[in-house]
């Protein structure tokens, strides 16, 4: 100590310096009396450091009477062994920090740890960011519509499955590229330009480029800064609906005026004074009868298809004889064919119930019956058959009539669609026939086949589950083969 008091003495920076000392000590003293942390451990290190370098330099200057030479190399040293660890700091970083950090002390080693952990909570939360990336894209992916997100200038960033099949987009071959160059219907270009301009929320109806028989309906809706999103949904079937809606209104609107038209034209002429002769008049009557029973038939069959619309399902569920069923409508058909002398028979198996409702099975099988009377020439030949396999109950209606055009086959069912309306209105029919028919399988769960050849007749076959079929004894009666 006095040898340190001499030279502070002789050299007055010396006592700056002891005290310099002395006030780190005590701050580190102090410190120790806490608990300190990790990184206060190795400050305490580095300062230690810096103090036995500063005092080896300090005492090797002091013997050698070169104090600030040495005390100069001291620093050298200090600075040279920072950036030796700088050195393998950054070295470790521009590796891209895949490897555990180098073995570094004092605070550069606290950086290089504080780095590795953002390092890893970085990884980590882009590790999160990429599975919520891939868990919206599968989920944008399974949905039924096809979805589209563009930036402001209509460049597609990313599409699912859907908007490739609707819209006949190549992913990702055609990422970047502008929407309006790859579908280019100018319907759509003028509501993206109207989107952009207004922000309308309005949609658009289209053909799918990819798929003209759908139509779809698009909405693009504006989100972040920089993005829209396009939503295009496959709404054929509404389409086809409302379509099928106008279409029943004028139709059925249609079948109402002309019967009242032609009694409305008959009651004004018996206005007059002078009334017709009787000859003239009971005709006059005769075709109003028929008129008027034309529009009766025509409301009970709306009545009736209003019926089974309302329910998906059959809440009769009895056990019906269908040998019997068919005797019936056979018999019905004959009465209807007249003096045309079709040959119609029956095949049926005499132990073939179906569970359902008798009323609407027989509603059905005469409908496909009276079409059969109605579009086979005079002496042809139709038969009922009915059979059981594997798969459940089968009844069919055929006939050797004209036949059915291929083109006309998918829209049978439709409510008042024709192929021959001209024959059909002579024949009494309202067009509603197939339609109830259909609704009556449905309700059945059954399903309805049809086979036609022009010129070469046509089979109309009902096809019914397993859950429907039943075996019962039937009585001998209702096993009948009539011609």
């Amino acid at each position: 100590m006095c040898t340190f008091a001499a030279c502070a003495g002789l050299w007055p920076p010396m006592a700056s310096i002891v005290s310099f000392r002395r006030c780190a000590a005590s701050v580190i003293v102090s410190r120790t009396s806490d608990h300190p942390t990790p990184s206060e451990e190795r400050m305490k290190a580095d300062v230690w450091r810096f103090l036995a370098i500063f005092g080896f330099s300090l005492l090797t200057g002091l013997i050698a009477g070169h104090v600030l030479l040495c005390l100069l190399a001291g620093v050298l040293l200090f600075v040279f062994w920072y950036y030796r660890e700088l050195r393998l700091l950054t070295r470790w970083m521009e590796n891209g920090a895949t490897v555990e950090p180098p073995e570094l002390s004092g605070t550069i080693d606290e950086i290089a740890r504080e780095f590795d952990l953002l390092r890893l909570r970085h990884k980590q939360r882009k590790k999160k960011l990429t599975r919520n990336l891939k868990r919206f894209q599968a989920s944008m992916a399974a949905l039924p519509d096809a979805v589209v997100v563009m930036d402001n200038a209509g460049a597609i960033q990313w599409v699912n499955a859907k908007a490739c099949a609707y819209l006949g987009i190549e992913w990702p071959r055609d990422a970047g590229l502008r929407l309006t160059n790859l579908v280019r219907v100018p319907e759509l270009a003028g509501y993206l330009a109207a989107v952009r301009e207004t922000q309308a929320d309005r949609g658009l109806q289209l053909a799918a480029p990819a798929n003209p028989a759908l139509i779809l309906e698009l909405r693009v809706s504006r989100y972040g800064k920089t993005r829209q999103l396009m939503v295009a949904r496959d709404v054929t079937r509404v389409h086809q609906v409302n379509q099928m809606r106008k279409d029943f209104i004028a139709n059925a609107s249609h079948e109402l005026r002309t019967p009242l038209t032609v009694i409305a034209g008959y009651l004004e002429g018996l206005d007059n004074d002078a009334l017709p002769e009787p000859a003239t008049l009971h005709r006059q009557i005769g075709q109003m009868r028929e008129q008027a029973a034309r529009m009766q038939r025509l409301t009970e069959d709306l009545l009736q298809l209003a019926s089974l619309e309302s329910s998906p399902r059959t809440e009769e569920d009895e056990p019906v004889p269908i040998p019997e069923v068919l005797a019936q409508v056979a018999a019905e058909a004959r009465l209807l064919s007249g003096d045309l002398r079709h040959a119609i028979s029956v095949a049926a198996e005499p132990d073939l119930w179906l569970r359902g409702s008798r009323k609407e099975l027989y509603g059905a099988i005469l409908n496909l019956a009276q079409n059969a009377v109605a579009y086979t020439p005079a002496g042809g030949a139709i038969t009922l058959r009915s059979q059981a396999d594997a798969t459940g109950a089968l009844l069919e209606v055929s006939d050797s009539g004209i036949g059915i055009e291929p083109q006309h086959i998918p829209r049978l069912t439709e409510r008042f669609y024709r192929v021959d309306k001209g024959r059909s209105r002579n024949m009494g029919g309202t067009g509603l026939g197939l339609a109830i028919v259909r609704h009556v399988l449905d309700r059945h769960g059954a399903m309805l086949e049809i086979q036609s050849k022009p010129g070469a007749g046509s089979t109309f076959r009902c096809r019914f589950p397993m859950s429907r079929t039943l075996r019962e004894t039937a009585p001998d009666e209702c096993v009948a083969t009539n011609s």
